[in-house]
Parts: C-alpha cells; sequence; structure tokens
C-alpha cells in the first residue's frame, strides 16, 4: 500500500474548503488561512500530482436530472476468484447507473448504490448487471426511502 503524503495543517485548510466549494479562489483560500493565493495555488498543485485531490466534478441533484430512485444492492458472487470478482467491478464501475461500487466482507461480497429513472429503469439495470452474469449467486436490494446525507466531504 503507498505511503500517505505528508499534509501539514495548511494543507488540511485548503482540502477542507475546497472539498466544500471547488470553485474557490486562491485569493479567498490565503485570505482565510493567512497564506498567499501564489502559496495556495502550489499547495494546490502538489495535492494534484500526489493525488490527494483526485478529482473536481459537479454534484448534480439526481432528482433534478430525473434519476428519482436509489437503491443499495448487496451482491453475492458464485465463485471469489480474483478474475471474476475483476470483471464484475469493471462491469459496475463502468454502468453509468452505478454510483458507489464497495468490494466488502461478510454475507455480500459488493454493495452497489444505484439510481434509477424509475423501477423500470432499475429493472434493465438488475438484467443487465446481475440476472445477466453467472457468477451471482444472489442479490438484495433495498430502496431508499430518504436521502438524508450523500456526500464526498471527508473528515480532516
Amino acid at each position: 500500500m503507498p505511503e500517505s503524503p505528508v499534509l501539514d495543517d495548511f494543507d488540511r485548510d485548503i482540502l477542507r474548503r475546497v472539498q466544500l466549494d471547488a470553485r474557490i479562489t486562491g485569493e479567498e483560500i490565503g485570505a482565510e488561512i493567512g497564506l498567499s493565493a501564489a502559496a495556495v495555488q502550489r499547495r494546490l498543485k502538489r495535492l494534484r500530482e500526489l493525488k490527494v485531490i483526485i478529482a473536481e466534478v459537479a454534484i448534480v441533484d439526481p432528482k433534478a436530472v430525473g434519476q428519482t430512485m436509489s437503491f443499495v444492492v448487496a451482491v453475492e458472487m458464485e465463485r471469489e476468484r480474483a478474475d471474476m470478482l475483476d470483471a464484475f467491478r469493471a462491469a459496475a464501475c463502468a454502468d453509468s447507473n452505478v454510483q458507489h461500487c464497495y468490494y466488502v466482507t461478510g454475507v455480500a461480497d459488493f454493495i452497489l448504490i444505484v439510481v434509477a429513472r424509475d423501477m423500470d429503469d432499475f429493472e434493465a439495470f438488475t438484467r443487465r448487471l446481475l440476472f445477466d452474469n453467472p457468477n451471482i449467486r444472489h442479490f438484495t436490494t433495498s430502496v431508499v426511502m430518504g436521502r438524508d446525507k450523500a456526500g464526498q466531504v471527508l473528515p480532516l
């Protein structure tokens, strides 16, 4: 496992701010934490190069784009060979309905967070990714009743 990069208090302060708003300027961050805009930009460049910051994206409200339903799907594999796990992982990550794919311990092998326009869309997803895969032993689905917290902000 790669060693974690050394982060100082300024790095953590910068990360806290850009996690909440990736559009915040170096000038704004610098004014808040006591660094010049140039120093903030150098640190951001370093954090990107070190892969501490892996992406800067817009978070879209699923309902605003017609993805009105969310599901938590627990998937149990028939066989746990590395090539079969990797094949499922690749297929799940390539599917646009899958928002999160976790390889986990316990009864299930994978937990998927899935969005869909409606039940017909979700059924098409299950046929495409789950029913058509002979290495899926079993899957269970929980329908999300309320989206109380969804985010990517990490505590620093």
